[in-house]
Order: structure tokens, then sequence, then C-alpha cells
């Protein structure tokens, strides 16, 4: 993976059975998975809720797969079950990405500085479309 180009990588919600998906897709494409429950998260969570999946990151090959169950307390429905998860390298590049992409759509997390050191927000365009951007920086 060349981390120095925009990457566009598909990202999966899930209701509870995150982990189960990912390792069969990591069985399937014989790739690498990481993977870090909402327990490993800064957040106030229930006690029921904390080994749903925060965030997963499948790597096989050049290709690239992100999931995770939804947010405590947030439903899910079908339609919800995607992103598009925009990775670039550059911090100026990467706000210019979300505040184009955002406009006229609806917010759900400002892009800032987050606890695991990376810059991310996440938002659904005008047209629908559930979007993440992060960078390393």
């Amino acid at each position: 993976m060349n981390k120095t180009e925009t990457q566009i990588v598909p990202y999966l919600n899930f209701d509870g059975n995150c982990l189960e998906a990912m390792q069969f897709y990591t069985e399937v494409f014989n790739g690498k998975l990481e993977v870090m429950p909402f327990s490993e998260g800064p957040m106030e969570i229930p006690e029921s809720e904390k080994d749903r999946v925060m965030h997963s990151h499948l790597v096989f090959g050049k290709n690239q797969l992100m999931a995770s169950d939804t947010m405590p307390g947030q439903p899910f429905s079908q339609g919800n079950t995607y992103s598009i998860s925009i990775s670039e390298p550059d911090l100026e590049k990467a706000k210019f990405f979300f505040e184009k992409l955002s406009e006229g759509g609806h917010v759900i997390m400002p892009f800032e500085k987050a606890f695991w050191g990376a810059h991310f927000g996440m938002f659904s365009d005008k047209y629908g479309v559930n979007w993440m951007v992060n960078t390393e920086s």
C-alpha cells in the first residue's frame, strides 16, 4: 500500500457481528486483521456493549476493508451498513476533502484530532452517502 497517495476504502457497519464477519473475510482473502473493541475507546459505554467492534482493519495484498459495529445506542438499519473511507496523508488535502464533500450534507463527527492520534471526521453528503476522512497527520 502506498501511504503517500489518497486511498478510498470500503467501510462496513454491522449490528454486533462485525468480528465474525471480518474473521470470515480474513479467511477468504487470507489477510491480516486488526480489531479494536469499544472497551478500548475513551467513551462511556454500557458493559453489554464493550465487546462490540469500534474499528477493524483487514489488509490483503494491496487491498483494504474496514468495518465496525454500530455505535452503542445508534440504531442499525439497512442503508447505513457502509461508508466510503478516504485515507489522505496530507492534512490540508484531507481537510479539503472533508469540507467539500460534506457541503450540504450532515456532519456526524467534525474533522478534528482523534484520541488515536489521527485527524478524523464522518458525515453523510448531500446525496446520503456516508463518508469518513482520515489522515495520520
